[in-house]
C-alpha cells in the first residue's frame, strides 16, 4: 500500500502542475513499514489558494495516456482498488470500480446485486455524446487531501490512475471542503461535458459504496439513494 502511495505520489509530482510532497523513504525497516514524506506546514487556503487550485487541477487533467488504468493496483482508502489497463471506460468503471464494490459490499452484508446490475447495464447512456479521455487523477480528492502550503495549493493521500476526469470532480463534492472560487476556476480552464450532472453521482456512488465497505451501515441509505436516483436515469 505504501508503495503504490509512494508511486502514485511520484506520478502526481512529474505531472509539475500542482504541489506535492517529496517522498523521502519508503520501505522496510525493523519488521515496520514505513513512508516518509516531506514535511509541509498546512494553512487554511484562502479563495485565490482555491482558485488558482482549480486552474491547477483542470492543467493536471490535461495529463493522459492512452489507456485507462494504470500500471498497478493501488489502495482507496484501506479498499483494493484494481487498475488493470483498458480502452474503454465504460468496461473499465463498471468491472474495476462499480461492481467491484457491490460484490464487497455483498461479501460484507449488505445485498445491493440488483440495482447494480441494472445500473451497469444503464451505463452507457449516461455516456451518450461524451468521451472521457484517460487524465491523471488524484484519484481520491476530498478535503482532507489537499491543502496550502506557502500560499499554494498541495495534494496528498491518493489513489491514483487514469480515468474520466469527471470523478476526481464528483469526489470534491461529497464532503465539503471546496469554494465556488476552485469551481469556477476550473470550468473556465477546461469547462465541463454535458451530461455531466448525472455522471458525478455515478461517480460519488463509488466512492459511497466504499465508505459503506470501510465504515459500515451508516452510508447504505446514501448509497440506496444514489442508486435509486441513477436508475431514474
Amino acid at each position: 500500500m505504501f508503495e503504490a502511495e509512494a508511486q502514485g505520489l511520484q506520478e502526481l509530482r512529474a505531472a509539475n502542475e500542482i504541489r506535492v510532497p517529496r517522498v523521502i523513504d519508503c520501505g522496510i525497516s525493523h519488521g515496520q513499514s514505513h513512508l516518509v514524506l516531506e514535511r509541509l506546514d498546512l494553512w487554511q487556503p484562502t479563495a485565490d489558494v482555491e482558485r488558482c487550485f482549480g486552474e491547477q487541477l483542470a492543467k493536471l487533467h490535461r495529463h493522459t495516456q492512452k489507456q485507462f488504468g494504470w500500471f498497478r493496483d493501488n489502495t482507496i482508502g484501506q479498499t483494493p482498488q484494481r487498475n488493470e489497463l483498458s480502452d474503454d471506460w465504460i468496461a473499465f468503471f463498471r468491472e474495476q470500480r462499480l461492481l467491484f464494490q457491490i460484490d464487497l459490499a455483498r461479501d460484507n452484508g449488505y445485498d445491493l446485486r440488483e440495482p447494480g446490475a441494472r445500473l451497469s447495464a444503464l451505463l452507457p447512456e449516461l455516456f451518450t455524446g461524451y468521451e472521457p479521455v484517460p487524465s491523471l487523477l488524484h484519484g481520491d480528492l476530498w478535503a482532507g487531501n489537499w491543502g496550502s502550503v506557502d500560499g499554494e495549493a498541495v495534494i496528498f493521500d491518493p489513489a491514483v490512475y487514469y480515468g474520466d476526469r469527471e470523478s476526481d470532480i464528483a469526489m470534491t463534492m461529497l464532503f465539503g471542503g471546496f469554494g465556488k472560487a476552485f469551481y469556477n476556476s476550473y470550468e473556465a480552464t477546461w469547462p465541463m461535458a454535458p451530461g455531466h450532472d448525472k455522471r458525478l453521482q455515478l461517480y460519488q456512488l463509488y466512492h459511497i459504496l466504499n465508505h459503506l465497505n470501510l465504515f459500515g451501515s451508516a452510508y447504505l441509505g446514501r448509497a440506496e439513494q444514489l442508486l435509486a436516483v441513477l436508475l431514474r436515469t
